[in-house]
C-alpha cells in the first residue's frame, strides 16, 4: 500500500525528507505557505511556488491547487498555511518540518497515524508521536520516541570552522531584492543583495550556497542567505547531509510504525 504523506514546509531540510519518502514508495504532498521563505532555492520544492514546478536531485514537484484523487508521479506542493489539506486528505503520515523552534499550535498525535515533528519545539506523545533529531552532533537524525529534540542553541551551524559569519541576515524590514545567483563565488565584503535601500554583503568568501528570491518581504534580522566557505558549487544544488540524515530518521520512523517493530 501506498502512504499517503503530508509534509509542511518545503525548505531544504522538508525537501529533502519529501524527497526520500517519494524515492521510499510513499505518495508525498507539500505544503507550503503563499511566499516562502526558502533560502535554498535550488534544492527546496517551496520553489514551485514561484515556478509551478521543482526538481531537487531528479524528483519532481508541481504545483496543484488541491491534492490529488489518484497517486501522482512527482512530488505535489499546494499552498496552503492553514493545513486543511489534512482534514479533505487524510494522510496516514504528516510529518511537521516548518522547523518552528517552538511549541507548535496547530499540530497534534491526533492528526494522522504517524505524525512526526522535526527538532526543537516538539514533544514526543504530546505534539506528534516520534521526534527526529535535527540538532548536528551524534544524534542528528535520531528518533525520538520520549520525549523532545536538544534546544534551539540560536548559534548557527559551523561549516568549515564558519559559523554566525556565513549567515547572510536583513539589515532592516522591506523588500529583498538578490544581486547575486545561487552557486557563485563571492569573496568577503561583495554585495549580495538588498534590503529595500541598505546593501547586504558577504562577511566570508565562498559560494553563495542559498540566497532569498528577490521581491520576497522580510523582518531585520531574518536569514536570507548563506555563503559556503567550502567554495565547492556542487553543494549548492544537491542536498546536504544534514537533510539527508534527517530524512533517514523520518523513514526509519514510517517504517517501525508500519512494521510494527518496536512498538
Amino acid at each position: 500500500m501506498q502512504l499517503k504523506t503530508l509534509v509542511r514546509g518545503g525548505g531544504d531540510l522538508a525537501s529533502g525528507v519529501a524527497r526520500r519518502l517519494f524515492l521510499a514508495g510513499c505518495q508525498v504532498i507539500v505544503l507550503e505557505r503563499p511566499e516562502p521563505l526558502a533560502i535554498r532555492r535550488a534544492v527546496s520544492f517551496a520553489s514551485a511556488v514561484y515556478e509551478g514546478r521543482m526538481e531537487v536531485e531528479g524528483v519532481s514537484a508541481e504545483l496543484r491547487t488541491e491534492a490529488p484523487q489518484t497517486a501522482a508521479d512527482h512530488v505535489v506542493v499546494i499552498v496552503d498555511e492553514q493545513a486543511l489539506t489534512i482534514i479533505t486528505w487524510q494522510p496516514d503520515v504528516i510529518v511537521d518540518a516548518r522547523m518552528l523552534k517552538r511549541a507548535p499550535l496547530d499540530c497534534d498525535s491526533d492528526q494522522a497515524q504517524l505524525v512526526i515533528g522535526l527538532g526543537p519545539g516538539f514533544i514526543a506523545g504530546e505534539h506528534c508521536h516520534m521526534v527526529i533529531e535535527t540538532q548536528r552532533g551524534h544524534n542528528l537524525g535520531r528518533v525520538i520516541r520520549q520525549g523532545q529534540a536538544e534546544a534551539d542553541t540560536g548559534v548557527p551551524d559551523q561549516v568549515a570552522g564558519q559559523g554566525a559569519s556565513r549567515v547572510l541576515r536583513a539589515p532592516a524590514d522591506g523588500s529583498f531584492t538578490a544581486a547575486a545567483e545561487i552557486g557563485e563565488e563571492v569573496v568577503a565584503g561583495h554585495q549580495v543583495g538588498a534590503v529595500e535601500a541598505e546593501a547586504v554583503t558577504a562577511q566570508i568568501s565562498g559560494v553563495v550556497r542559498g540566497l532569498l528570491r528577490s521581491g520576497v518581504s522580510v523582518r531585520r534580522g531574518a536569514k536570507i542567505g548563506d555563503i559556503d566557505p567550502r567554495g565547492i558549487r556542487e553543494y549548492c544544488f544537491t542536498v546536504s547531509d544534514k537533510a539527508n540524515a534527517i530524512a533517514g530518521g523520518v523513514l526509519e520512523a514510517v517504517l517501525t510504525k508500519y512494521s510494527g517493530r518496536l512498538e
